[in-house]
């Protein structure tokens, strides 16, 4: 059975349940998911194939080609992108710690040691003193909380937006293995034709030679070689240059990616049958643009939230216990401990020339901002997944038609060729069939080249191996770094 993937059907509007849940009792503002932004019931393009299920993890598994996963994971490792992302989810992970710690108690201890003379008629003596004193904001309003719920909203696209990154890098270190294949295979197609036009400028020479050939037929001969030699070169140095940019992606010093090139040249992948079902709606959970997406509304509600509730009063509530002992031996020595709870401080707004009414007002564009953003990062989602299809179904349809042109051309060009041999037909045909059956062969390996690239869009536009936290299981969720 060949592996699928299965996009399972829903019916109405998607919403993110995981997500609304997580804010639940503190987002105040609606949420685009809620009201209208929503994917579409069903693809409009083609779907291939039937609705079978895969893992969305091991795709690049499915590609019979062990060498494209062991140069994806190179990648990754040396990816400035993902090291970017990583640092920005360790940032994210440190201000959320910083926002939980704010909503709860602050302790401070305290110690210290003295010798002095206090007065006239105290001895001089030694205090010392070891305490501790606390202070606790009572969040009434719900500022604190809001900002814990931003924070966390923010380490959740933070983790979102490093599996984007390794799904764009994946694709892309796809996109360019896949292109240097078809271009070896393109680099062989032309070698062969290369070498057939000097055998034939050479077989015509020595015809010239005793007499038989005339010059015009020997001049364009020649000419023709010449125009081989020079697309051969060029098509050479297309795939140095494609094997360049292979060595920049992957960081594989460039001997050594040469010899792992050098087992499977001009072979391109082959993507075994895996097939898309159903509607958009899990597209919303196996596309990590569109959960960092939604993480950005949900922060941006919640900074609202905040905003908001600075304008009511701060309430904080303090304390201390401190123990101490004086000591002036043999005189005097005294201990004891003191403490206090207080002071419980208000802190109420009184005039600050719309300031704070100005922060909510910004905190609430910067919302709609999100929130348009967010239908318009659905919006291109379900785009890219049609346009996938579109261009897989296209390239799935023109590949039966291309080899059978190919091999049709190919028994054409045998043909004249013995007729050409036997003196039947004229340099003209022969050139005329080689260069369709070499345009044809050419055609037929850059449609294979798109149906690959077609798969490979399809991953990316699908989300790769990503599923939002709600929905990933312990088999096939990726973790992110720690």
């Amino acid at each position: 059975m060949n592996p699928v993937i299965h996009l399972a059907p829903r019916r109405g509007g998607v919403a993110l349940g995981a997500a609304t849940m997580l804010l639940a009792g503190c987002v105040t503002l609606p949420l685009p998911w809620e009201h209208g932004a929503t994917a579409p019931d069903a693809w409009q393009a083609p779907l291939p194939h039937d609705g079978r299920r895969a893992d969305l993890t091991s795709w690049w598994e499915q590609f019979n080609d062990p060498l494209l996963a062991r140069l994806i994971a190179a990648a990754e490792d040396a990816s400035p992108t993902l090291a970017s992302a990583r640092t920005r989810i360790a940032q994210a992970r440190a201000n959320g710690v910083a926002a939980g710690a704010a909503m709860t108690p602050q302790l401070t201890g305290t110690a210290s040691v003295s010798r002095a003379r206090q007065d006239f008629v105290t001895p001089i003596g030694t205090t010392s003193t070891a305490g501790v004193q606390a202070s606790w904001e009572l969040d009434l309003f719900g500022s604190l909380r809001a900002g814990r719920n931003a924070a966390t909203a923010r380490l959740e696209g933070a983790e979102a937006g490093w599996h984007q990154a390794r799904v764009s890098v994946a694709a892309e270190v796809a996109t360019s293995y896949v292109g240097l294949r078809a271009c070896e295979a393109q680099l062989v197609q032309t070698k062969s034709d290369s070498t057939s036009r000097e055998e034939t400028a050479r077989l015509l020479q020595l015809s010239a030679r005793a007499g038989f050939e005339s010059r015009g037929n020997l001049a364009l001969a020649r000419a023709s070689a010449a125009q081989s030699r020079a697309q051969l070169t060029s098509q050479r140095a297309q795939c140095e240059l494609s094997v360049k940019a292979l060595t920049a992606l992957t960081a594989i010093a460039e001997p050594a990616l040469r010899q792992q090139l050098a087992g499977r040249t001009g072979v391109l992948p082959q993507p075994q049958k895996i097939d898309v079902s159903a509607v958009p709606g899990d597209v919303l959970n196996q596309r990590p643009d569109l959960h960092l997406a939604a993480r950005d509304v949900m922060c941006a509600s919640a900074d609202v939230s905040q905003a908001r509730a600075n304008r009511f009063p701060r309430i904080t509530l303090g304390g201390q216990i401190t123990a101490a002992r004086f000591d002036s031996a043999p005189q005097f020595s005294s201990d004891g401990r003191l403490w206090s709870v207080g002071p419980l401080s208000v802190s109420l707004p009184v005039f600050d020339a719309g300031l704070r009414a100005a922060n909510e007002d910004a905190a609430r564009t910067r919302y709609e901002e999100t929130a348009i953003s967010y239908r318009a990062t659905l919006r291109g989602a379900v785009r890219e997944v049609e346009e996938a299809l579109v261009q897989l179904q296209s390239a799935g349809s023109q590949q039966a038609d291309s080899q059978l042109s190919a091999d049709s051309f190919d028994d054409a060009y045998k043909a004249v060729q013995a007729r050409f041999n036997g003196g039947l037909a004229s340099l003209f045909e022969l050139e005329d069939a080689r260069r369709s059956a070499n345009q044809a062969h050419s055609q037929l390996i850059e449609i294979e080249r798109q149906r690959v690239a077609a798969w490979i869009a399809l991953y990316r536009a699908i989300g790769g191996g990503w599923t939002a936290p709600s929905t990933r299981t312990a088999a096939g969720g990726q973790s992110v770094p720690k």
